[in-house]
């Protein structure tokens, strides 16, 4: 992999893709995040994926290849295995005779080459591609799994399974959740929870309706229908999940939260799992907490350079308090783990309290609070500040208590992060005004506010242009010198690289410092309304002028930034 890089840095270079300088910055990122430069280079945007592929196949005289637009024929994909497809970085292609062209992403590693052909027993002819892009064609092409969920499925119409949806005893339940790891219960449990982390969904939701239960993958903030088992196999896959996650299969009238942990493809995997009573039986929901999916870089979450700019200047101030506020699922954890990361030194105490905790970071105390125990995020807080820490960083703020610790602790010398549920940074002041604490407290102990949302990523391989008026664009909030630049915007396809024409999401981010002007009108009791008019002379970005922003720049359509903010 180091060669690899190496080379690649003088392929670049060379080809004026790139300064050395740059490659270096990627280079130590890829060390840094343990992800190899190729994969750094194209995901954080360094270098468009088909110059870097065209800058390889000329050096190395291979052939380029653009996977979205072959078909890979079955008896390529039956050469060779998918774990070792996986393990040495290559697609079989098509097969002819004894000659199997395979894309490769390192055409330098002939060592790794020549072990393929000799698993295959076939002459090799490489053609060039990246690692990001094979790797997600393995995911798609080999279907090994999908076959056998369809097969699975024939089973379940098996009349002898039919007891499973008539008989509601515990007896029979638990005779259910005893059955071997060999049943169809099982199995179908696994490959859901298998394809869902293949796929890199952050939710699985389980929902059983009076003729049909529903399985669905929520990918990127969107909910979609991945298959239907039958409903007769609605009760023993719910209680397959209860016994996974250590919970009362015998309860069915209340709801259940519960946790487990799977070891996939080498690492491990945990899952959060909350079970709500509805009409036609339980619902589940699991969220998969998978570390390898973090991102540790406030760089790579998307950030204007302003907001990044503000977030990393309170981040490094030696105490006061960060709030980052948004709806569930807006990424608050992840801006708060990366602004730990960043941040830790190994001569300070970071102390953290979560409920749950999502992701270990490696020289951090985290503390997960037990409501049942009577750990709540107040106890945990006041036994935090006799632990002599530094910095704090507190999962959520829900109550009157917590904040009012957490802005004692701000004022007596600690940095405190947290989140808030408010739907802009300037309401958070009268959010946190409304639940009792002093404007005069709030002013003296804030340091920075701010709102994010996540906006999904336009596809670059399918994108297609579109044309808008001008009077569109000024009423969407286009300055009229933006509008006179002739601005080109695209908007979501699909294609078999992406999601509905989207391709992961990024942040968006309002930061609300707290400057002097400010912390006057907090003082004096102005409104959200004022306080937003202020910060917006300060030059502020809201939500919506990030979003739209990143529409003029291709990173995504005008239609997603509509649906994840709100018009200023």
């Amino acid at each position: 992999m180091v060669m690899f890089d190496k080379r690649l840095k003088g392929i670049i270079t060379k080809a004026g893709l790139m300064e050395a300088k740059k490659v270096d910055e990627a280079i130590v990122r890829a060390a840094q995040q343990k992800r190899s430069l190729a994969d750094v280079l194209i995901v954080d945007k360094f270098v468009e994926e088909r110059l870097l592929i065209g800058s390889i196949a000329r050096e190395m005289n291979i052939p380029p290849i653009d996977l979205a637009k072959v078909e890979i024929t079955s008896e390529a994909l039956e050469s060779l295995p998918e774990d070792l497809a996986t393990y040495y970085g290559v697609l079989p292609i098509a097969r002819i005779g004894n000659v199997l062209t395979v894309a490769v992403a390192n055409p330098f590693d002939v060592l790794k080459l020549d072990d393929v052909g000799l698993v295959t027993g076939c002459q090799l002819m490489p053609v060039v591609s990246t690692e990001p892009t094979i790797r997600q064609a393995i995911d798609k092409f080999y279907s090994t799994n999908d076959q056998e969920m369809e097969q699975l499925l024939e089973d379940m119409a098996d009349p002898e399974l039919e007891f499973t949806a008539r008989k509601e005893d515990e007896d029979d339940m638990m005779n259910i959740t005893a059955e071997s790891g060999d049943s169809p219960v099982v199995k179908l449990v696994n490959m859901t929870i298998y394809q869902a982390i293949k796929t890199k969904v952050s939710d699985i939701h389980i929902e059983p309706y009076e003729k049909r239960v529903s399985i669905r993958y929520r990918q990127d903030g969107i909910l979609f229908e991945a298959l239907s088992p039958p409903k007769k196999m609605q009760n023993a896959i719910v209680s397959r999940i209860k016994v996974m996650s250590d919970l009362d299969i015998a309860e069915r009238r209340r709801p259940q939260d519960g946790k487990f942990q799977l070891k996939v493809d080498g690492r491990q995997v945990d899952f959060r799992v909350s079970i709500l009573p509805v009409i036609h039986g339980e619902k589940v929901v699991m969220r998969i907490l998978d570390s390898s999916n973090l991102t540790l870089s406030l760089d790579a979450l998307g950030f204007e350079e302003k907001a990044l700019n503000d977030f990393r200047f309170a981040i490094n101030a030696p105490y006061g308090m960060i709030l980052v506020t948004g709806p569930t699922g807006s990424g608050k954890s992840t801006t708060l783990y990366s602004a730990l990361k960043e941040i830790m030194s190994p001569d300070e105490n970071i102390i953290t309290v979560e409920d749950p905790v999502e992701y270990q970071l490696e020289g951090i105390n985290q503390v997960p609070v037990n409501v049942k125990r009577g750990l709540t995020f107040a106890g945990a807080l006041r036994s935090i500040l006799r632990q002599d820490p530094d910095k704090i960083m507190i999962g959520e703020i829900r109550d009157l208590e917590t904040i009012e610790i957490a802005i004692k602790a701000a004022l007596t010398g600690h940095l405190v992060l947290s989140t808030l549920h408010t739907n802009d940074a300037p309401s958070t002041i009268s959010r946190i005004v409304d639940m009792g604490v002093d404007p005069f407290m709030i002013a003296s102990s804030t340091l920075l506010v701010s709102a994010q949302r996540l906006c999904r990523r336009l596809c670059p391989e399918c994108r297609e242009e579109i044309e808008l008026p001008s009077e569109r664009l000024l009423a969407l909030g286009y300055t009229q010198d933006e509008v006179d630049a002739k601005p080109v915007f695209f908007k979501a396809k699909g294609c078999g690289r992406c999601s509905g024409g989207y391709k992961g999401r990024f942040a968006v981010l309002e930061t609300l410092p707290n400057t002097d002007i400010v912390q006057q009108a907090i003082i004096k009791g102005k409104s959200a309304i004022d306080i937003k008019v202020l910060a917006l002379q300060e030059g502020m970005i809201t939500l919506r002028r990030c979003g739209l922003l990143n529409a003029l720049r291709g990173h995504t359509s005008l239609d997603e930034v509509m649906r994840v903010t709100m018009a200023d």
